[in-house]
């Protein structure tokens, strides 16, 4: 995409089909010359040695690669453990996030909040690793209020974090609101806006209910009257998805940051909108 840099997320493959089917995708999307690939960490570091795996082997295919890195039911000594090994494999990017409490898990380790987290990683590795962090243009769902929410994301900076990657939307307006509430707070470093493609309604509207994404009301309605119709309910989504990164691309955003779900069709057919 002309002058405007984009990444993919992945999550890590549990088969050997899968593993193939990324590598299929990875090939498709990496055609559009993205800054970099980041890769999940499950929650409560359940995909910890596949995250690893799949960062290595896109690094060895010429690609930047960024690791994500999970706080929750992590402690020091693991979190330092990571992220010697990542600096002895030249890794020097990471997407920093507190993470999701596994079902029924009490104990969240030795690090609370995703700060905390960012402040351990400088301590021990000084500024070998660009770190982004997470932000959430509608707001996290666990926020006590939208400037608490701001608040969080400015002691983020504050810890080292370089950069932000935004929770998905579908409301541009959210987003150009939440920047400027950001710098009236004293934010200045980039916010990049995630974007999430439609591949169904019933899948959309599971993720968007634990992350507390909204769906507007017009957009759910029409996707809903298609029923099992998945290539009228894709086709509209691209329509929505590409004006939406459409106007944030001549709102002057920092970049775009691409939800794969480990798929490379719809997101080549929404940039390719855009070019």
């Amino acid at each position: 995409m002309k002058n405007l840099p984009i990444s993919f997320e992945f999550f890590p493959p549990k088969t050997p089909e899968g593993i193939a089917n990324l590598r299929e995708a990875r090939a498709k999307l990496a055609k559009f010359n993205p800054e970099f690939f980041s890769v999940t960490f499950g929650a409560g570091g359940s995909t910890r040695d596949r995250t690893m795996e799949t960062v290595l082997e896109i690094q060895a295919e010429g690609h930047a690669a960024a690791p994500h890195i999970s706080c929750i039911s992590s402690t020091k000594a693991e979190i330092a453990d990571l992220l010697q090994r990542y600096q002895e494999k030249n890794i020097n990017k990471l997407v920093t996030l507190r993470g999701d409490i596994p079902s029924g898990e009490v104990a969240v380790g030795d690090f609370k909040y995703a700060s905390e987290l960012v402040e351990f990683i400088r301590m021990q590795t000084g500024q070998h690793f660009h770190i982004e962090v997470a932000a959430y243009p509608e707001f996290h769902p666990e926020a006590a209020s939208p400037l608490a929410d701001v608040e969080n994301l400015k002691r983020k900076f504050a810890a080292g974090a370089n950069r932000a990657i935004t929770q998905y939307f579908y409301n541009v307006d959210a987003y150009f609101r939440f920047i400027d509430l950001c710098a009236q707070h004293g934010i200045t470093q980039p916010i990049v806006p995630g974007i999430m493609p439609i591949y169904n309604i019933t899948q959309l509207a599971r993720f968007s209910n634990i992350c507390g994404a909204e769906i507007p009301r017009w957009l759910k309605l029409r996707l809903e009257a298609y029923g099992d119709d998945m290539a009228s309910v894709r086709a509209l989504g691209v329509d929505v998805v590409s004006e939406l990164c459409e106007a944030l691309r001549d709102g002057g955003v920092p970049g775009l940051h691409f939800y794969t779900l480990n798929q490379a069709g719809l997101i080549s057919q929404i940039i390719g909108n855009l070019e």
